[in-house]
């Protein structure tokens, strides 16, 4: 079994599918010796230590289908297996009578199926039923049996999507003779399926029994494909091959559709994991998941992947059919489709006209899949073309991190260093006023013209603190712009000295401050808040923060922190906040989302967080920030630290204009694991855009023009040494 579901996961398969006959070891001999030599109780027994082996060899995700289980059974499993499933098949008791299918079955009587369907729901478990069509059932009866359905989740909440199956006869059975389910008996049930059961409930019909009638399934109400395995055949109907993915895309492309890989337990699942999901299994599927809950569909990871993923990848549809393998039905990829209804077009055509984006609309243009992504992608690249021209900004600066140690326990950040922090990298420093001062006046001789000073919140440290470090570097040099001190630091310096904020501010001002990074936003959303950062500063005093500043003549940028635990939700509430906030006082210079870089954050260490945002979640970020931000804010900046230089340049052509900085320190990024270096040569920078054909040009930090020109023969460093030593 493992040796098949490596294979599995080698084609890039996320569920492990376990089909079985229940308790064999009841009727046959063989499979209770079997199960005795190999220490067994039961067949359940053995199926929990085989789905245990799967989960902690491989990353596919268990799915069991062992027939009729009790509660105590459902709770065994639990913990090895993300979900669980048992056809009702049909409520008529008729079908159990001598000369029916499911005469000398006893658990396939509807009482026991419906109670152990029962009882997966008090054991909390995301569970997929469904019917057999056509094996003498009438539609009233089918009626009756969804019915039955619809109750159990009107009582659980646990069905998350049924199986409309139509029966297939087989050879050397005692149906061989009986006739195939009908095509028009097949689409009734499953209309009445969507009718009965809620929304929520997703519809399925297996694809490869009804090859060629996709379209028929689909206008009758399927939004689900089931599974589809690259590697092992349908062994319940091995005469029915799967379909092929490629081409099945492009026929549901034609149809409207877009065809998108999910998990094996369903996004509302995964959202509220604390209540369906065991501890155990909860890490292993938010690593497979993306902000919407369904399957990541590229290996792109923020810090690490140095080149992004080809076009194609956007599309979440592999490019090529890969060949089946003679195997047991072991693993399935599972598939999806969702309409396209035009909505992507219509929000686009607001956009247009510069309307102010609802929430939903921007949570649409989030979901964008397939040609979608790149509707979305060249629209924004549209309006960047026309704000910005073809021109792309960066700037010449230094960070100075000038501690690690922090006193708050933010589950994301892996640079600080704190009692909640000892095993993460590196050790605890505080750098003197003088180390800082000396940077700074490095940075100033290598052509810098912004330091950008931030560090954790060091439980010594007062607002003094802060005015101190700013008189440092400005003693050192005075013509350097200081871009320093994050909302957090602004709060915890002004509460420190019992000074309202905007006091303080006008303190930093005074002092040199010339403005302020808009870090330390993660998620203006204070439900993902209090997941992330409990103890840290609310979205509204974050607001509040940003909104002082602007008040006594200080510009800010402005953040994201995205890929953890937040949905597209979340990112909607975001930038809807920015865009009023910067409707009111105009104060932000820019917009840089930053991907969540997960290897060495606590939370993902702990499997709390998801593996940081895919490349399209990341590509759709920047642009949809370019729309919905548009014409309030102009510029729009990627993050070479989080998605290397090849993975920043390629935002490029999703409505970013700004580059940021070079760099001269980086630590935050690479204490988080980002293997992208701390410092980007101002010759490579321009090098990098000049090779996506715009036009690099150095800025500074409020989007002004250096007093000095950049030359291949002279570069500013040099002109700034110079400079420094003459006066």
């Amino acid at each position: 079994m493992l040796a098949i579901a490596r294979a599995g996961e080698t084609a890039d398969c996320r569920e492990a599918l376990f089909t079985l006959g229940a308790r064999p070891e009841t009727r046959y001999r063989a499979a209770r010796d079997w199960l005795n030599e190999r220490g067994f109780a039961s067949t359940v027994d053995y199926l929990a230590a085989a789905a245990r082996a799967v989960r902690s060899e491989t990353r596919l995700l268990p799915h069991i289908n062992a027939g009729v289980l009790n509660e105590a059974e459902y709770r065994q499993l639990r913990p090895h297996a993300a979900s669980m499933g048992l056809m009702l098949e049909s409520i008529s008791v008729r079908l159990t009578e001598r000369g029916g299918p499911h005469f000398g079955s006893p658990d396939k009587h509807p009482a026991v199926r419906l109670e152990s369907l029962a009882a997966a729901g008090r054991s909390k478990i995301p569970t997929t039923s469904g019917l057999l069509v056509g094996i003498g059932d009438t539609r009233a009866e089918r009626v009756s049996a969804l019915y039955g359905l619809r109750d159990l989740h009107t009582t659980f909440g646990h069905l998350q999507e049924l199986i409309i199956q139509n029966f297939v006869p087989k050879a050397n059975t005692i149906m061989r003779g009986a006739a195939r389910a009908e095509l028009v008996e097949l689409q009734w049930t499953i209309a009445a399926a969507r009718l009965i059961l809620p929304d929520d409930v997703s519809i399925q019909a297996p694809p490869n029994l009804n090859a060629g009638a996709i379209d028929a399934l689909i206008e009758a109400g399927i939004n689900d494909l089931g599974g589809i395995s690259p590697v092992t055949p349908d062994h319940v109907n091995p005469e029915s091959p799967w379909p092929a993915l490629p081409p099945l895309a492009r026929a549901l492309e034609a149809m409207g559709r877009v065809l998108v890989p999910r998990l094996t337990v369903y996004p509302r699942y995964i959202e509220r994991r604390a209540e369906w999901l065991d501890a155990a299994v909860a890490p292993a599927v938010l690593a497979l998941a993306d902000a919407s809950g369904l399957a990541r569909t590229d290996s792109w990871l923020a810090g690490e992947s140095v080149v992004p993923p080809p076009r194609r990848a956007w599309r979440g549809v592999e490019p090529a059919d890969l060949p089946a393998l003679a195997r047991p039905l072991v693993t399935q990829r599972q598939s999806s489709g969702r309409r396209v209804r035009g909505d992507i077009a219509r929000i686009l055509d607001a956009v247009s006209d510069r309307q102010t984006l609802p929430g939903d609309s921007i949570v649409r243009l989030f979901d964008a899949r397939g040609a979608e992504v790149n509707d979305v992608v060249r629209a924004a690249d549209r309006v960047r073309r026309e704000v910005c021209g073809d021109t792309v900004t960066y700037a010449i600066n230094r960070n100075i991190n000038y501690t690690n140690i922090c006193s708050y326990r933010c589950g994301f950040c892996a640079f600080s260093k704190g009692r909640s922090a000892q095993s993460l990298r590196g050790p605890a420093y505080r750098l003197d006023l003088a180390e800082v001062a000396e940077r700074a006046r490095e940075a100033w001789n290598r052509g810098a013209t912004e330091v950008c000073m931030q560090g954790g919140i060091h439980p010594s440290y007062t607002g003094d603190t802060y005015l101190e470090l700013l008189r440092s570097v400005k003693h050192a040099v005075p013509e350097m712009h200081v871009h320093a001190f994050s909302p957090l630091e602004v709060l915890h310096g002004a509460r420190s000295l019992g000074l309202d904020v905007t006091e303080f501010l006008h303190q930093l001002r005074g002092e040199g401050l010339g403005s302020l990074p808009g870090t330390a936003a993660e998620i203006l959303d204070d439900g993902v808040r209090a997941q992330i950062c409990p103890d840290k500063l609310t979205s509204a005093e974050w607001l509040a923060v940003i909104e002082a500043a602007h008040g006594v003549g200080l510009k800010t940028t402005s953040t994201i922190m995205f890929g953890h635990v937040e949905t597209a939700h979340a990112w909607a509430r975001h930038l809807l906040a920015l865009r009023e906030l910067q409707q009111r006082t105009g104060g932000i210079t820019e917009f840089v989302p930053l991907p969540f870089v997960h290897r060495e954050a606590p939370m993902a260490r702990r499997g709390l967080t998801r593996s940081g945002p895919t490349w399209r979640e990341s590509l759709l970020m920047h642009a949809v920030a370019r729309l919905v931000l548009h014409p309030v804010i102009r510029n729009i900046q990627a993050s070479w630290v989080k998605l290397g230089p090849a993975g920043a340049a390629a935002m490029l052509d999703a409505g970013v204009n700004d580059l940021g900085g070079v760099l001269m320190d980086e630590s935050i990024s690479r204490a988080a694991g980002s293997v992208h270096g701390q410092q980007l040569e101002e010759r490579d920078m321009r090098r990098l855009i000049a090779r996506r054909r715009r036009l690099p040009r150095q800025r500074t930090t409020l989007y002004g023009a250096p007093n000095w020109v950049w030359t291949e023969a002279q570069p500013p460093a040099r002109q700034l040494a110079a400079k420094s030593r003459a006066g």
